[in-house]
């Protein structure tokens, strides 16, 4: 499947870079699949697999780079205090920024792109911000992947020996190629998650309105958060369905790719047509 070239979106004073696949001939299904990156994520980030996941599922596809990451529109002072002038957020996050992306950017970019009921497929931070929003908006389906809907002390960890790595190990040079400001990239997310406040962020409770089909993707050997995460999950969504996978670590399109593709190939062949 070839995509568009990324272009950008202007939202208000916000321009986001955004990837498109429009939906085949023939298709096999008239849902559209966005994806959420990670906390360090980007389109690039993603490589191939998007595309591919469409092409096999016959869909429309959209991926993008939320403000500060790839080649979206960074963050000015991103180390700096919290605010926004015109219009324009500055500064470091705040522990709500996820609710911002799920419920205010999100479906200002769904809307400007006329994508409606969307089936949501997010990675980590991606997967919170996909949850977040299927708690308040009507989606045809979320899929999340190693998502994070409290803070445990094992994400603390592996989140601060990535800063340890990115100062004096080889992340930052990792990471330059997939972001136009990487120093931006790396610190809006680095610093809100081993701020004390942000130990305090809790969406368990936000989950029990989510009304969609719900799949839910944790590796047994993730670094960044336990099978809590998923148990936490069905513990407050009935119809939640989840793939707890063996030898797969944070990243499981990446480490378990086509057991996940298959699980989500599933999945949507089995959501009520639109």
């Amino acid at each position: 499947m070839s995509p568009s070239h990324t272009t950008k979106i202007k939202l208000e004073h916000l321009a986001l870079e955004v990837l498109h696949w429009p939906r085949p001939p023939h298709a096999k299904t008239a849902h559209t699949l966005v994806f959420l990156h990670e906390g360090l994520g980007s389109i690039a980030m993603w490589r191939e697999w998007p595309a591919q996941l469409c092409e096999r599922l016959g869909c429309a596809g959209l991926v993008y780079s939320r403000q500060g990451y790839g080649q979206s529109d960074p963050v000015p002072d991103v180390r700096g205090p919290c605010g926004q002038t015109a219009g324009q957020r500055h500064g470091r996050l705040l522990p709500d920024y996820m609710h911002r992306e799920a419920l205010e950017v999100l479906p200002a970019l769904l809307q400007t792109l006329g994508i409606a009921k969307p089936v949501l497929i997010g990675h980590s931070d991606g997967g919170t911000i996909a949850l977040i929003h299927a708690s308040r908006f009507d989606v045809a389906g979320c899929v999340v992947m190693a998502p994070h809907v409290v803070v445990e002390d094992i994400s603390v960890k592996a989140i601060a020996a990535a800063k340890d790595a990115y100062k004096n190990g080889p992340l930052r040079q990792r990471l330059t190629p997939y972001h136009a400001d990487v120093d931006c990239a790396f610190w809006q997310w680095n610093d809100v998650w081993l701020s004390q406040a942000f130990r305090a962020f809790d969406i368990r409770d936000e989950l029990r309105t989510i009304q969609a089909p719900l799949l839910a993707i944790q590796g047994e050997g993730d670094l960044y958060g336990t099978m809590a995460q998923l148990d936490d999950i069905a513990a407050r969504v009935p119809q939640a369905q989840l793939l707890k996978l063996p030898q797969c670590g944070h990243s499981p399109h990446r480490d378990q790719a086509e057991a996940v593709t298959q699980a989500i190939e599933a999945f949507v062949q089995g959501l009520p047509k639109l």
